[in-house]
């Protein structure tokens, strides 16, 4: 099936390159030149496991080709995805004129018949402005367009992986020609009939579920599911308050929630809260698309409030460990907002070092991917080659991102930089009692410990 894609961003280059992967002609295009130039060149704007191999085999294939050129994109192709920018306006809505430019040039271009598909996280009854503008800016009276929704559920850091093996397919659609043509373009996926390129010997023993629904059901169902995880990081880190208080173990406590089969472990998880480009802004925009209903979700205005708390919180740890940090020396592990990307997108990592620097603090740190695209946002941040420059003449060293390479790091020869051996593991990581015997003043984030029995005497 001839596919294009318009945006090459995270999701639109890992749509363009794994469907190229199962077998379809996939053109990608973007207005950003130097972007596209990139590509063509064999090198990726962004890092993603995975990904810069799977782009490469495909161009090389011919099953995957870059373009500046809209018309490329719209002539001649069955499918076109939608996967540009839908960045937060100042009052949290999402802002869509990328979404409608992109359907409007469409229109202008296209040559027959086509199935234009939002990919791009956006408001409930965006499909219908969708086909509004379709009809308004169509090339020539006469050809059919249908429009779906069918929203990504791919994790940065394993996206490859998702798109490729997803838990379910959910297919929003107007008609039955859209569902039977997104039904053809992923039955590679869907049957396993493929060849995976992330782990050759695998083998798929399940069919993947497909929800098809209705359009704006579709369009809900994606802001739902992010808000909802959302809503479980921030629990996690409101009973991390509660243990901190009372002496209990946040970790234990989520293990004996997350057995409960009805709850689950994942995404219980305390830290210094979640960031990224979907989280934040999905929640603000989920708490808009309710108003325009008449609906007030405070219940997401709390997750949003209790999220912002975080790097505070950290900050008057530190405070209380340190009691002046004027002048203090204090390194970060990790600065992209999660583990596996190069993304910085509203990180913590990010938020706190701002924070530790307004109150006077020297701020070093070292992320495997993100420390050059770190540095660029926050200029006064002292991005350090290695983990261990990071913690050199530091009086604090704080886990920020939970890249699994900081667990194998040599702790003693980390100590041994320090000026003061305080660790501070802000998405509680590492081996706490490995630490404390090397010498390590350990903080975490709820992991209070629970007093001892009052002494008998006899």
């Amino acid at each position: 099936m001839r596919v294009s894609v318009i945006g090459t961003g995270y999701v639109g280059l890992v749509t363009g390159a794994c469907l190229a992967a199962v077998g379809h002609d996939v053109v990608a295009m973007d207005d950003n030149p130097a972007k596209i130039a990139v590509l063509r060149e064999g090198r990726l704007p962004i890092y993603e496991p995975h990904l810069a191999e799977l782009v490469a085999q495909t161009t090389r294939a011919g099953r995957l080709r870059f373009t500046t050129d809209v018309a490329a994109a719209a002539q001649g192709v069955a499918v076109s995805f939608i996967c540009v920018n839908t960045p937060p306006r100042p009052d949290g809505d999402a802002d869509l004129r990328y979404v409608e430019g992109a359907t409007r040039r469409l229109a202008e271009h296209a040559t027959g018949d086509l199935l234009l598909v939002e990919k791009s996280t956006v408001p409930v009854q965006t499909g219908q402005w969708i086909q509004k503008t379709l009809a308004l800016y169509a090339a020539r009276p006469g050809l059919t367009f249908d429009v779906a929704s069918n929203p990504e559920f791919t994790r940065e850091g394993m996206a490859v992986e998702d798109f490729l093996h997803p838990d379910r397919l959910v297919l929003g659609v107007a008609s039955p020609r859209a569902e039977a043509c997104l039904r053809a373009l992923y039955a590679p996926i869907v049957e396993g009939r493929f060849a995976c390129p992330v782990h050759p010997d695998c083998r798929v023993d399940r069919a993947v579920p497909v929800l098809v629904t209705d359009l704006a059901s579709a369009e809900l169902i994606k802001h739902a599911a992010n808000s909802f995880l959302a809503l479980k990081i921030a629990f996690a880190n409101a009973v991390a308050d509660v243990c901190e208080a009372a002496g209990a173990d946040i970790l234990e406590v989520v293990k004996g929630v997350g057995l409960d089969k009805r709850i689950g472990r994942a995404f219980l998880n305390a830290g210094l809260g979640f960031g990224g480009s979907c989280f934040p802004k999905d929640l603000r925009a989920f708490v808009k698309i309710a108003e325009r209903t008449g609906y007030d979700f405070t219940l997401l205005k709390e997750v949003t409030r209790l999220n912002g708390a975080r790097q505070a919180q950290v900050v008057e740890k530190l405070r209380r460990a340190l009691w002046i940090l004027e002048g203090k020396r204090i390194g970060l592990l990790g600065l992209a907002f999660k583990p596996h990307t190069d993304d910085i997108r509203e990180a913590p990592a990010l938020a706190l070092a701002q924070r530790l620097l307004a109150e006077g603090a020297q701020v070093q740190g070292y992320d495997p991917q993100a420390g050059a695209k770190a540095h660029e946002a926050v200029p006064a941040l002292t991005v350090c080659p290695d983990p261990y420059a990071a913690a050199e003449g530091a009086e604090a060293l704080v886990l920020c991102t939970e890249w699994p390479e900081f667990a194998a790091l040599d702790f003693a020869r980390l100590k041994a930089a320090m000026v003061r051996p305080l660790l501070l593991d802000g998405r509680n990581a590492l081996d706490r009692d490995t630490l404390t015997a090397l010498g390590f003043e350990v903080l975490g984030i709820g992991r209070g410990r629970p007093p001892l029995p009052p002494t008998r005497t006899p």
